[in-house]
């Protein structure tokens, strides 16, 4: 099986718990207040005493020390149990200044701390250092270091150690300024082709490149970076009269380049009506048309008035699942019965059970792509493998893969398929194959809620757009009927008493397959264990009257190595599905906490820039 391997799943567990710690602790609050207002004040002592040199600070006309960053390895080996209510893991991260010290800070949480990362580089020196968790995506800091007034410290994300950042101050002659890391690109456009409907649409490769002018390379828009900001295309076409259905999947290449092979050509039946679902594996993907009618032909959307879903877009979908329900009520369309696991003997699960989805579920796409050395790309199949050796497989983090390519396999179930005209006719899955399947789950039903962030508008939640969303999925609208189980607290509520047992009853079945994300989870139950427990307080959860049922164990590097599942039923007694859900925004935690947090407003869709437990 693949594994998933983008590293903004790492950061979504460890961004979202450091801000229960400043929200129980007061103190922390205040002094984070005191560290950031010393921070601005050092900031404007060094604008008002420039460099002679642009470099270098004589100390001779300056009273100013230099603040050297000295590492303090700690094991990585330990492991710390968090809950899904209480934090077992404080910060200990501490500030040592002498006075006089631009850049002083004495509360005991300003210290800034990179936790859990084997990369994590302090700057050698620095007269000042401004604020860094929230300049920096790949990240990981202490709980207090979006107001730490210490020297920052850059991280990637692959967390395989601990390690703690001490800022000392020493007198010295001449010290240098060592600016704040740059905040990491996130976001990417995506060139819709032509006539993307159509055969010759298909075939021509969709362009990936930077926002507002950037060019690829400087953005990291491109497809040699597809781990952090790779996305991915998927057509699923039907044909209305015998209702036959096949799979394509359109090429993504980054802008300035060409195809490693030319994409194959689809024969399409007369009449096809085709779907096209975009993934990504960053935080916003912006559909650009390559001429004015490109959107338009392909009925494109990935929004609503410029309020975006985020890592998701889709073309025509709502056309497609209308006529493919249509043929399946008349028996043209015969889409197969989810079965029973012959390893659980329960019925198979699907992206709408509750078993199975998310803080975002119904998100991305089943594609792989071939990548070279280069950085070109090219469709994944057999005669392209054979071609192109050494190339790698480039994936799209995504819901319908983790239920795909992990959970079925190990269930002993079998997903939806279809003719791949990308690969000669090899059976493939899609996203939209799987939604049409899901159509047979039994009662209770998981739809898009409206706490789901890829569907707020402005913060609030929005009907408006959470049934566009839906639609595009083949999803009734809300309504009564459907809030009876997804209602934002009804959701919760079956999320907690559908999914907390099924992971508790299948322990020994999950734990013998491998982990969707290694930096998440040790293997498939402690990954969807560590995933249960951060959607809960994603999707603000907490605020129904609900308890967090999942315990993890986490080790050094902030990887579930264990769970344990409190299984008791619960009822949602508080919320209203028509508001905005109030949850907390998200911020950076200590190692070894995943408890969910409670209090503020949540900000519209910033999960997609922080937190993201599934990867999807």
């Amino acid at each position: 099986m693949l594994q998933m391997s983008y590293r903004r799943v790492a950061r979504s567990y460890r961004k979202s718990l450091a801000r229960q710690y400043i929200e129980e602790h007061p103190r922390a609050r205040i002094g984070a207040v005191a560290g950031l207002m010393v921070a601005v004040l050092g900031v404007v002592v060094g604008m008002l005493y420039p460099s002679h040199s642009g470099t270098a600070i004589n100390t001779a006309n300056v009273a100013s020390a230099c603040l050297s960053s000295t590492p303090a390895t700690s094991s990585s080996g330990t492991s710390t149990t968090s809950t899904g209510t209480t934090s077992t893991a404080a910060p200990t991260a501490t500030a040592s200044t002498t006075p006089g010290t631009a850049a002083s800070a004495t509360t005991a949480a300003s210290a800034t701390t990179a936790v859990g990362t084997s990369t994590a580089t302090p700057a050698a020196t620095a007269t000042t250092a401004a604020p860094t968790a929230t300049a920096s995506s790949t990240a990981t800091v202490a709980p207090t270091a979006t107001t730490s007034a210490t020297t920052s410290a850059t991280a990637t994300t692959s967390a395989t150690a601990s390690t703690t950042t001490t800022a000392s101050a020493s007198p010295c002659a001449t010290t240098t300024t060592t600016p704040a890391a740059a905040a990491a690109n996130v976001n990417c456009n995506i060139v819709v082709p032509a006539n993307p409907l159509s055969a010759t649409g298909l075939a021509t490769p969709w362009q990936l490149t930077g926002t507002n002018g950037a060019t690829p390379a400087a953005s990291g828009c491109n497809m040699a970076n597809f781990a952090n900001l790779g996305a991915f295309v998927q057509a699923t076409i039907l044909n209305p009269r015998s209702g036959a259905l096949s799979v394509y999947e359109p090429l993504v290449i980054t802008q300035g380049t060409t195809a490693a092979a030319a994409p194959v050509v689809p024969t399409l039946p007369r009449g096809a009506i085709v779907t096209i679902d975009v993934g990504f594996n960053g935080t916003d993907l912006t559909l650009v048309g390559a001429n004015a009618n490109a959107l338009a032909q392909g009925r494109c959307i990935n929004g609503l008035n410029g309020s975006d879903f985020g890592q998701v877009s889709f073309c025509n979908g709502s056309t497609f699942f209308q006529a493919a329900l249509r043929d399946e009520a008349r028996g043209a369309l015969r889409v197969p019965a989810l079965g029973t696991s012959p390893k659980t003997n329960t019925p198979c699960l699907s992206t709408r059970s509750f078993q199975v989805i998310d803080q975002d579920q119904s998100d991305n796409v089943t594609t792989k792509y071939l990548v070279t050395a280069s950085g070109q790309s090219a469709q994944f199949n057999a005669a392209n493998q054979a071609a192109l050796a050494g190339a790698t497989t480039a994936i799209n983090g995504s819901d319908n893969a983790l239920l795909d390519d992990f959970i079925d396999p190990t269930m002993g179930c079998t997903p939806f398929e279809a003719p791949d005209l990308s690969q000669a006719g090899t059976m493939s899955t899609s996203q939209a194959l799987d939604e049409l399947q899901a159509g047979k789950q039994a009662a209770p039903v998981a739809y898009v809620p409206e706490n789901d962030e890829m569907t707020l508008v402005n913060n609030a939640a929005s009907v408006t757009k959470t049934n566009l969303y839906r639609a595009q999925l083949g999803q009734p609208p809300v309504s009564n009927a459907t809030n009876t189980t997804s209602s934002p607290q009804a959701y919760c509520q079956n999320m907690v008493n559908l999914q907390t047992p099924f992971l508790n009853a299948n322990q020994t079945l999950l734990a013998g397959d491998t982990t969707p994300v290694a930096a998440v989870g040790t293997n498939l139950l402690t990954f969807m264990a560590n995933r249960l427990n951060m959607s809960f307080t994603n999707l603000g959860c907490q605020n129904f009257g609900l308890q967090n049922p999942v315990t993890v164990t986490l080790n050094g590097a902030g990887v579930a190595t264990a769970a344990t599942f409190n299984t008791a039923a619960q009822t949602a007694t508080a919320g209203n599905g028509g508001t905005p859900m109030p949850t907390a925004s998200a911020t950076t935690p200590a190692a070894g906490s995943t408890t969910p947090t409670t209090g503020r407003w949540r900000v519209g869709r910033r999960h997609h820039r922080l937190m993201n437990p599934s990867g999807a």
